[in-house]
């Protein structure tokens, strides 16, 4: 990648759940060319194909508790990731975990088990960030369907042929040549679902960059991830309100993270896409 590369952030008013892709593909096809590479975040095609689970309706039992308070806030906050050498900030969050953490557990032991219920952070790819109240956004259903399908809708529109690719921040790490995620889904070269399993090897790996969930465009899986990685810095250095967790956001917001509607989530810029253009 020693060519010149072009980035250009896409900028949005908040996506609304259920409002499907015209936001993000009229904002896409104002600047897009063919050949480009567009970068879409996984919580947007989410929250537009209406993805989204109300965690207040899920009730915590016993199991959610334990794992909540004894499991993750003290044994990973205050004796596993500090030996791990974990970031302060990941340190800070598990510590500070509200008891609503009950609930998300809950919901994430109901829907995919305790192999992820045992991670302490980022289950299953499940997103608390850029979501209103106590709703989660999961990863897309069909992700592989969903960029066809942008893919076809902007050639339609414009002529215009561009490659999608579907990315999640979670990481992608290598350990001995294995490329693998703790995610439930990736593009096919990557080994996913791995669940508590992969967040413990992850100590003990390479980290690569984020995950791609799916491309329209055939390349080594390298450069896809070095594509996410570069949209990410983007969408990083073009916002001061880029939440890469939950507790990003109840800072900007001074509230709690359950009481962050859709009117103030559409007070803020939003960076859903990202084009990168060699």
């Amino acid at each position: 990648m020693n060519m010149k590369v072009e980035v250009i952030p896409i900028k949005t008013d908040y996506i609304k759940p259920n409002e499907g892709y015209y936001t993000l593909i009229t904002n896409i096809i104002k600047y897009c060319q063919d050949d480009d590479y567009i970068v879409i975040s996984e919580t947007p095609i989410s929250t537009a194909e209406g993805n989204l689970v109300d965690e207040s309706k899920y009730i915590p039992s016993i199991a959610a508790s334990i794992l909540t308070e004894l499991w993750s806030k003290y044994l990973w906050g205050y004796v596993l990731c500090p030996f791990l050498g974990y970031k302060k900030r990941t340190i800070t969050n598990l510590r500070n975990m509200p008891h609503e953490a009950r609930y998300h557990k809950q919901f994430i032991l109901e829907k995919y088990g305790l192999k992820y219920a045992l991670q302490p952070t980022s289950e299953a790819g499940v997103d608390l960030s850029n979501v209103p109240e106590q709703y989660v956004s999961l990863l897309p259903e069909n992700p592989q369907k969903s960029a066809d399908y942008i893919k076809e809708i902007i050639h339609k529109k414009t002529g215009k042929n561009v490659n999608i690719i579907i990315c999640d921040t979670d990481a992608t790490y290598d350990f001995y040549g294995k490329k693998f995620t703790t995610l439930p889904q990736s593009i096919e070269t990557i080994h996913n679902n791995t669940g508590i399993f992969g967040y413990i090897l992850g100590n003990f790996s390479k980290k690569i960059g984020p995950t791609p969930l799916a491309s329209t465009v055939k390349c080594d899986v390298e450069m896809l991830i070095k594509l996410c990685a570069i949209a990410e810095k983007s969408q990083v250095e073009n916002t001061n309100t880029f939440f890469e967790t939950v507790y990003n956001m109840k800072t900007t917001f001074d509230t709690d993270y359950n009481k962050v509607t859709p009117a103030l989530l559409n007070t803020i810029t939003h960076i859903p896409a990202v084009i990168i253009r060699f």
